[in-house]
């Protein structure tokens, strides 16, 4: 399958239907080109050769891959930099979208179809037999695929914000739905897919996506009950990924926690950020795979939303000019010069590659408001040599009466603290780790108060506001505290219903000032736990209205300062939307429930029940 008329003179050319050929002074650029998998069918791949002259200059070079689902001809400007710098510069559609053949499937074709286009690079005249692989997201996740089936060609990977671990955090995250998901589907669905090359078909798509904030009031999705059912592979998968709460073989693929033995023996350079929605993920990944690769494992986290290593604003917080990685190209190069050309470069001797761990520790600006009217929370790069730092002090700060959190243990014998949590009034997603957020979330560090920019809480009202959330926080800080590391929130609970949800924030409060008035309270991170889920991600357990249980509510990673004068305070609701989905408190079929049921939640903090969030603090130097 073809979108461009072929150059008659190029039909000899490299494979198997039709390509053309786009000529510049020093690359030479294939389009098209249809390589065969394994059963046959045919993917469209664009390459990017060295040329001189305006002719393909021989010899062999080594390979940069990507493999994506969002259209390869948004790659030229990969292309052309790689191609001017030495390098093939390939780039493939997945396996049903844009011009490849198919039927598209999420990931689960991604090893194979990875094996066999490397297979074929490295068949050609053009290539040493090197491949690195690059790209972001869906993108970082075909490198994760390609590196568990051990293609023999791959050399290197750099996943950036990559998909993996879909069962454990960040698509069924400890048992609840990342809605963000909902979104890529109603967004992919419509373009570049099989359904969509249909005019007609893909205008009623465009319009189920127009309408997707009155969709998602009229949850759960069922099977031929929308437009998604014109686009049935599409349904298929998000319909069964709403239902599968379980870390079973339905997230086998990318499963690299339980699957990092099969994690070919390559140098992997891990890139993340701490309000990316892989953010849990990408430090899990490095912990794992340093444990069992003989070659080097690298990780960079920087204060970045998902795919936004250039910038240094995210939502409404800017973290100075040095959080950003300004020439994006170029930082990539330097590691595949070093492992694909065997370059003796920056390479493990200088930033951002000194040390195997480039932290970015966010919170030590002076608070100020910029000339954009945003927060300077800033920070600053440090590097480091393992994950979790060694010198972490874990430090429970204890959830009292009153709201009040505290590092004195309790001691009295009864204490707890009730909320309603009605489903039909879900508490608003104001930022957080997340991505395809379109239209529907809010990326990033943002003050956690509404007004037009939140659909779903346009009153300029802090969320603190909310009866259904129980915040629990400091005292003024006597100094400045560096948070960094591993969160998690350990309480006890009880519940009116069988199954109900609950979640944990934890927030920076800034005191008022001139610049803020009514301060700023900063989402640092925040996580979820679906109670049927707080034994096992494995298996479904229904709770005993009223009794209690231990839970633990796993946040993603964070770097922040917390400074003097500020608050540490922590959020606990059942309900975080549409960044999860809404648990309708009644223990149905997940994905599946005709009710809805307002729950009596119960947060146990007394001297048997010491609930609290464990704080990874770092001791000051010196």
């Amino acid at each position: 399958m073809s979108h461009r008329s072929p150059l008659p003179c190029l039909l000899f050319l490299l494979c198997l239907v039709s390509s053309s050929l786009l000529v510049a002074q020093d690359i030479v650029v294939k389009t098209n080109v249809m390589v065969a998998m394994r059963d046959g069918v045919k993917l469209a791949t664009d390459l990017y050769l060295p040329a001189e002259n305006g002719v393909e200059k021989p010899g062999r070079y080594p390979v940069v891959l990507t493999r994506l689902p969002y259209n390869k001809d948004g790659s030229k400007k990969l292309g052309m930099y790689y191609a001017a710098h030495g390098y093939v510069f390939v780039a493939q559609d997945c396996r049903g979208r844009y011009a490849s053949e198919g039927v598209w499937h999420w990931m689960t074709d991604d090893g194979k179809d990875g094996v066999d286009c490397a297979k074929w690079i490295g068949q050609q005249p053009w290539s040493d037999g090197k491949i690195g692989m690059i790209g972001t997201s869906y993108v970082g996740g075909t490198q994760h695929a390609m590196a568990l089936e051990g293609a023999p060609e791959l050399t290197t990977v750099i996943p950036v914000d990559a998909v993996s671990n879909g069962g454990v955090q960040s698509m069924r995250n400890a048992g609840a739905f990342e809605m963000r998901f909902w979104n890529w589907i109603m967004l992919n669905s419509a373009k570049g897919s099989v359904a969509s090359q249909d005019p007609a078909t893909a205008a009623m798509l465009k319009e189920m996506v127009d309408n997707r904030h009155e969709y998602l009031k009229h949850l759960p999705l069922r099977p031929d009950m929308t437009p998604l059912k014109h686009a049935p592979e599409y349904e298929s998968w998000l319909i069964d990924a709403m239902r599968h709460g379980a870390n079973d073989e339905f997230w086998a693929q990318n499963n690299i926690l339980e699957q990092a033995s099969s994690y070919k023996d390559i140098p992997v350079y891990l890139v993340g950020g701490w309000y990316d929605s892989w953010a849990g993920n990408t430090t899990a990944n490095f912990t794992a795979l340093t444990k069992v690769l003989k070659s080097p494992v690298y990780m960079i986290m920087g204060p970045w939303i998902h795919g936004a290593q250039a910038n240094s604003s995210h939502g409404q917080v800017d973290f100075g000019s040095e959080a950003a990685i300004p020439d994006e190209l170029a930082w990539r190069k330097e590691w595949y010069d070093h492992w694909l050309k065997g370059l003796d470069n920056s390479v493990g001797k200088a930033a951002p590659f000194a040390t195997k761990v480039r932290l970015f520790v966010m919170g030590t600006g002076d608070g100020s408001k910029t000339e954009k009217g945003l927060l300077n929370h800033g920070g600053e790069w440090r590097d480091e040599k393992e994950w979790p730092l060694a010198r972490t002090k874990l430090t429970p700060y204890y959830f009292a009466p009153q709201g009040v959190a505290t590092t004195t243990k309790p001691v009295l014998k009864e204490a707890s603290t009730s909320y309603t949590f009605d489903p039909k009034d879900p508490v608003p997603t104001i930022g957080g780790s997340i991505s395809s957020g379109n239209d529907i979330l809010l990326q990033g560090a943002w003050d956690q108060r509404g007004g037009e920019h939140v659909w779903n809480w346009q009153k300029p009202l802090p969320l603190s506001s909310r009866n259904d959330i129980v915040v629990f926080q400091t005292e003024p800080l006597a100094e400045d505290l560096e948070v960094t590391g591993e969160v998690e929130v350990k309480m006890w609970i009880s519940s009116s219903a069988v199954d109900t949800d609950f979640t944990a924030k934890l927030v920076d409060v800034y005191p008022a000032s001139a610049d803020w008035p009514g301060g700023f309270d900063l989402n640092v991170t925040d996580g979820i736990l679906r109670a049927r889920f707080r034994d096992s991600l494995k298996k479904e357990k229904l709770m005993t209205p009223g009794e209690v249980y231990p839970v633990t509510i796993r946040l993603y990673p964070t770097s922040n300062v917390f400074k003097k004068g500020h608050r540490i305070r922590i959020d606990i609701s059942s309900s975080n939307f549409p960044r999860f989905d809404v648990n309708p408190n009644t223990g149905e079929p997940l994905n599946d429930n005709r009710r809805v049921e307002t729950a009596i939640n119960t947060i146990h903090h007394d001297a048997e029940h010491p609930s609290a969030i464990v704080l990874p603090l770092i001791p000051r130097r010196g």
